[in-house]
């Protein structure tokens, strides 16, 4: 084994010790070329022994043996500076080939473009798309151009501009201004039992009924198949003047989803039956009730937040909304400027199952809403065949103004939910807020006018405004103190009263 060893040292050591001479023979050839010292230690060793003729042989050699070395570094010195170069001019070509291969594929992507929406623009006028290569350029210009030529010569709102249309000869009809609001609630009843087949308790309907006095958006909520979604349609057929169903899907994020969005393909509108309805609205004084169908399955205050502004601005003439960012002559009539007013004869309810499928209500909604809790099905009864009503809103919210002027909350009760305000920020934390208050001065006459007695109308307002709040705290923390808290009610208003505050707070300590 040592032999094999030997063998392969001094066999291999032959090729590998000769290109290692060769290396450093290289090297100590390229040191001895340019040893400068060695140079003059030669012309030192010869001074003397050279004459004045050797002298100019030698001085010629120094100068010769001077201008090759310098030949020799300056060929050096352009060599490296060729394989700079070469190297720069090599990665700037590749460079620019990268960019040319990319500006290539995004030519092509362009003309791809071009070609899907010239199709689409060809089968809008009936042209076969096989016969796109048929045509000459003017035609296709004429054909790019043609879309702008049809927004100058037609209106961007089909469903709008048809209303002008329609209701340009109007003529209001004989309204039933004569009902009074007991009136109104006991017919609606009647009419919901006798030709829909559908059951209320007088309670409920003088809630709702109420509910139009304090707010424009009104929520039905309650577990799944009590009639919410009916109660809204019937009263639609009640008043002769059918609800806009507009059923909310879960994918409704902004307000587009309400009103509709500007196609800049097409350069129309896409026109939404909200809308439709809200234009239509501002040609009459009919009651428009818009049902927000599982209003809750999206995020309300997503899709709704514009409206809950709007509808909040104390004069109507700021009921304004944006439709679109600006104006053509052929707009709409009564979209001015693009935008359109939102018409005061015109209500929201939504409706609402509180499952595990939906999102929660905040409170930003409930606080600018009327909650009308549905949570068990109606009694059958028997009703008198009652026909539906025609009543002009301005007769409705006239009867509903009268209550509030002659149903004014009394001072003691009013003095009463002040300390029940201060009762509840010591305790818990929570305050009524003056938008609570002032809803409670519009709900309570409007419910003491359909029949009901203020005292219940307090009550509900509470439960459903002020203690469901109570929800989103700690209950357990709560807990001790929703007993001394129902001690307090009864101290103000009395045992016999306020039970449905007093339920709905014993039910949240069960849930502890």
């Amino acid at each position: 084994m040592d032999t094999v060893f030997k063998f392969l040292f001094e066999f291999l050591g032959q090729f590998f010790g000769s290109l290692w001479s060769i290396i450093t023979g290289l090297f100590a050839g390229v040191g001895s070329a340019f040893d400068f010292p060695a140079y003059i230690n030669i012309i030192n060793a010869y001074t003397t022994e050279l004459g004045g003729l050797a002298w100019g042989i030698a001085i010629l050699a120094i100068v010769l043996l001077i201008a090759v070395l310098g030949l020799i570094v300056w060929l050096i010195i352009v060599a490296v500076k060729k394989f700079i170069r070469s190297h720069r001019r090599r990665k700037d070509t590749d460079s620019l080939v990268k960019e040319v291969q990319a500006l290539n594929k995004e030519v092509m992507r362009l003309n791809l473009e071009k070609d899907k929406i010239l199709s689409m623009k060809v089968s809008q006028i009936g042209l076969n798309p096989n016969e796109i290569a048929e045509l000459t350029g003017e035609e296709i210009e004429a054909l790019n151009n043609g879309e702008e030529e049809e927004a100058e010569n037609g209106s961007r709102f089909y469903k709008l501009t048809e209303i002008d249309e329609l209701w340009a000869d109007y003529v209001p009809p004989v309204y039933d201004n004569d009902i009074t609001l007991p009136e109104f609630c006991e017919r609606f009843r009647l009419f919901a039992c006798s030709r829909l087949g559908l059951y209320y308790d007088i309670k409920l309907i003088r809630l709702f009924v109420a509910s139009f006095a304090s707010t424009r958006l009104i929520i039905l909520q309650g577990i799944s198949g009590t009639g919410k979604t009916s109660l809204a349609y019937a009263f639609g057929k009640f008043i002769s003047n059918p609800s806009i169903i507009a059923s909310v899907q879960p994918s409704w994020r902004d307000r587009t989803e309400l009103f509709g969005y500007f196609n800049e393909f097409t350069k129309k509108f896409n026109e939404t039956e909200l809308l439709r309805a809200m234009y239509e609205a501002s040609y009459n004084e009919n009651i428009y009730a818009v049902i927000l169908d599982e209003m809750n399955i999206a995020r309300v205050e997503y899709y709704f937040a514009e409206m809950l502004s709007i509808l909040e601005m104390p004069s109507r003439d700021e009921w304004v909304v944006d439709i679109i960012p600006n104006a053509w002559p052929t707009d709409p009539k009564h979209i001015k400027n693009g935008q359109l007013q939102i018409p005061p004869n015109m209500w929201y309810i939504g409706t609402a199952n509180n499952d595990d499928s939906t999102f929660a209500i905040t409170d930003k909604v409930y606080d600018r809403a009327m909650p009308i809790n549905i949570d068990t099905k109606g009694v059958a009864f028997e009703a008198e065949d009652t026909p539906p009503i025609n009543i002009s809103y301005k007769h409705f919210e006239d009867i509903l103004n009268e209550a509030k002027a002659k149903y004014v909350v009394s001072e003691e009760n009013l003095k009463k939910i002040g300390l029940l305000d201060d009762y509840v920020i010591e305790h818990f934390r929570i305050a009524f807020g003056n938008r609570i208050v002032k809803q409670l001065r519009d709900f309570v006459p409007a419910y003491v006018g359909t029949g009901g007695t203020e005292i219940d109308g307090l009550d509900y307002v509470l439960a459903r405004k002020v203690f469901r709040k109570f929800e989103s705290l700690n209950l357990s923390y709560i807990r001790d103190e929703i007993d001394g808290l129902c001690a307090y009610i009864d101290e103000l208003f009395g045992e016999e009263n306020m039970n449905e505050s007093k339920d709905y707070l014993r039910m949240l300590k069960k849930l502890v």
